[in-house]
């Protein structure tokens, strides 16, 4: 029998939220009728003579029994403990049963990834499709993963042995795909949608036919997102108007014995039509009893699955956010300055086509939903309505969009149902699972993993959390650390000195060098060494430039006068590849720079050395090797096209 809480659909938007003495439930009413208004000929202000009633007895919510169990079962860490990289936009996530988590970017590629004990390692790398991945699914048991994109192709791989299976042609583009078949199935079975048409398409993937078994129309329109609940056998889809609707995977038809309602009406499945918003993902509980449902809205509704009844419909819409920033609670307080960036990436995920579609999950005790806010990865605990814990809070250059969990062993039933056990720990105190969180956040090539574990902070910072396992886009390779050393300036410490034979990448020293720091990399932004060319290079010693002359003679600071040396100690010309001031003798330093090639030690306490290069050593060499003539100015112009600063 459904429970009461299951039968009553709610009213209000909730958000939760904390004060200091505690979590509290914020709402807003949906419904005009909902706050009352005084009588008839009372006024407003009228205060009432005589006693008053005895004031209503609030309703005690009963607290989640072994809810930090379940809680020490999930990741906890505030910041994340590793990134891997793709070579282009992570688009997709998914984490497979059988101990593998697979991830998908915009330029078609796949990656398989092997759970270890702690942490992951990389597996297999498919180039799946010559066009962006637009839909990611992995079956219920985990075996089994297919992607789908515009070039009409549906590619299946089997995941513990990381091989494609079999790669389908559509005479259609699909819109979504979703397996359809329970663990054990001796068919598997694939439902893809027609991106153009309301059709279904059932297709048995190991019959090797690129026919379907069976076809329907389900919705009025194209159907955009599906989930299967293996629990029930049902699949919920949703088309592009937010009409949500249950079939069955067997006959295209609406499940009479496995849901408890005959006619929608009946139910809260209008809600996201009524609210004149799209759906942009479901994700369903590991039960089975409940779903739930992000829209573009910026609401995440979770429904009862056999009654259609909203449960619970959290807002995190940037009106909330910003009346939240503005109350001071500690949870959710940031800095002014870090607020107002967030919500400019909010304001551009907006205008930003084919994003990732931001998703809520249910953790295996199905008391907890999961998702990505501006202001970190929410864990919210379901019965109490409640945030237990936000993850990446700290982490202000990553916005997370879609995520997906891992929570060890799906079939380990004695882990969910005797949750004295879930605490994550047996007798000699050793890790029973390794729970981990897998995002992927706006414009990043990078998957992201949640732990309990915060990230280490090794000696050599080029071992750090970010792993460079592919080649960096260069906006990544501008944001790397000084290898070992955080600047305290806010001046940058690299940039990349595009030229006519390729880029020079260079480490700056701010700290060391502030005004000549300041000064070349204030001319950088300017444009002032565009076009400019190498005019003095010689072979064995050194590669000049900076001169909008030409010729050696010209070029002033920023400030429009030369400036001093900045001599340091820690900084000498004891090696090839040195960043230096060109100067006519002590403190007349103004714009142009050389690099060399060679050591040269003669030139210390003559010249300020501000950098070094750090990749693009081999165009620094074919520079060098250019034909001159007797001035040392190469017969063929060498130019820096351009230069890349990183923002500060």
């Amino acid at each position: 029998m459904a429970s009461e809480s299951e039968t009553t659909a709610v009213s209000t938007i909730t958000s939760a939220t904390v004060d200091d003495g505690g979590a509290h439930e914020s709402k807003r009413e949906l419904g005009s009728g909902a706050a009352t208004s005084p009588g008839v000929g009372q006024e407003e202000d009228e205060e009432m003579i005589g006693p008053g009633p005895a004031p209503a007895k609030q309703r005690k919510k009963r607290p989640l029994q072994f809810e930090q169990a379940f809680l020490d079962a999930l990741p906890s860490a505030a910041m994340y403990e590793k990134s891997y990289m793709h070579r282009d936009v992570v688009t997709h996530v998914a984490v497979s049963p059988a101990d593998f988590f697979i991830t998908g970017s915009a330029d078609g590629h796949l990656k398989f990834w092997k759970k270890k004990p702690v942490g992951i390692e990389f597996a297999k790398h498919f180039r799946s499709h010559l066009s962006p991945i637009e839909g990611l699914a992995v079956s219920v048991d985990g075996l089994l993963c297919c992607t789908i994109s515009s070039d009409r192709s549906v590619k299946i791989y089997d995941v513990v042995n990381y091989d494609m299976m079999f790669m389908m042609r559509l005479p259609f583009v699909p819109g979504a795909i979703e397996w359809v078949h329970r663990e054990g199935d001796v068919k598997p079975k694939l439902a893809v949608s027609d991106r153009n048409t309301p059709f279904v398409h059932i297709y048995d993937t190991h019959s090797g036919s690129n026919d379907p078994i069976i076809s329907k129309e389900i919705h009025a329109g194209p159907v955009k997102v599906m989930r299967y609940n293996h629990v029930h056998d049902v699949v919920i889809s949703a088309d592009a108007r937010g009409l949500l609707e249950y079939w069955s995977p067997s006959t295209l038809n609406f499940p009479d014995q496995e849901v408890r309602f005959r006619l929608k009406t009946d139910t809260n499945l209008f809600e996201i039509v009524k609210c004149k918003t799209s759906v942009s993902a479901i994700e369903v509980s590991n039960d089975g009893s409940q779903f739930a449902v992000t829209s573009p809205d910026r609401r995440i509704r979770v429904f009862w699955f056999k009654t259609g009844k909203l449960r619970r419909v959290y807002d995190e819409s940037l009106e909330v956010a910003q009346d939240l920033q503005r109350s001071d609670v500690p949870l959710y307080h940031l800095e002014a300055i870090d607020f107002g960036r967030r919500m400019a990436v909010e304001k551009e995920i907006e205008k930003t086509e084919n994003v990732p579609q931001p998703n809520a999950v249910f953790d295996e005790s199905c008391n907890f939903l999961i998702y990505a806010t501006l202001l970190g990865i929410k864990i919210v605990n379901l019965h109490t309505n409640k945030v237990s814990r936000i993850l990446g809070k700290v982490e202000n250059n990553e916005r997370f969009l879609k995520i997906a969990l891992y929570q060890g062993d799906k079939g380990n039933k004695k882990v969910r149902k005797i949750p004295s056990v879930a605490a994550n720990v047996n007798d000699s105190k050793e890790p029973l699972s390794d729970p981990t969180l897998l995002c992927c956040a706006f414009k990043k090539h990078r998957i992201y993993l949640f732990s309990r574990r915060e990230p280490e902070e090794p000696e050599d910072a080029t071992k750090g959390r970010d792993v460079f396992n592919e080649k960096p886009p260069p906006e990544e390779l501008l944001s790397v650390s000084d290898l070992g050393k955080t600047a305290t300036t806010s001046l940058p410490d690299n940039l990349v000195l595009h030229t006519s034979m390729g880029d020079i990448h260079l480490r700056l020293y701010p700290e060391e060098c502030p005004k000549t720091v300041e000064n070349f990399t204030t001319h950088c932004r300017n444009g002032y060494y565009d076009n400019l060319i190498f005019h003095r290079v010689i072979k064995g010693f050194m590669i000049q430039t900076g001169d909008p002359l030409g010729d050696g003679t010209g070029g002033q600071s920023i400030w429009g006068s030369e400036f001093e040396d900045e001599f340091h100690k820690s900084l000498r010309h004891d090696r090839p590849f040195t960043l230096s001031m060109a100067n006519a003798g002590s403190n007349t330093n103004g714009s142009q720079f050389f690099i060399t090639t060679v050591a040269t030690p003669w030139l210390d306490n003559k010249h300020t050395v501000f950098g070094r290069v750090v990749k693009g050593m081999d165009v620094v060499q074919q520079i060098e090797k250019v034909k001159t003539d007797k001035n040392d100015k190469p017969y063929q112009d060498v130019k820096i096209l351009n230069v890349t600063v990183p923002k500060t």
